[in-house]
């Protein structure tokens, strides 16, 4: 299952970020293989909102398809 197949209010792991570049991003915003984060929003045709302790963060849909999550 990918970021994109979850729906709003699902609570799941990121399992694998594909890109090197991507994943150095996501770490900076405190998130890595291996994090547990929620879907706060997901805009119809737009981006996936991730929330993960107080911090929320927007993920573009085209990127969403490619990270790897599980429950």
């Amino acid at each position: 299952m990918t970021l994109a197949d979850v729906k709003r209010g699902d609570k799941f792991q990121i399992e694998f970020i594909p890109d090197d570049k991507i994943r150095a991003q996501a770490m900076r915003f405190g998130i890595s293989e291996g994090s547990k984060v929620i879907c706060q929003e997901k805009i119809p045709g737009g981006p996936v909102i991730l929330k993960r302790n107080l911090q929320e963060i927007a993920i573009g849909r085209k990127l969403a398809e490619k990270i790897k999550v599980g429950k």
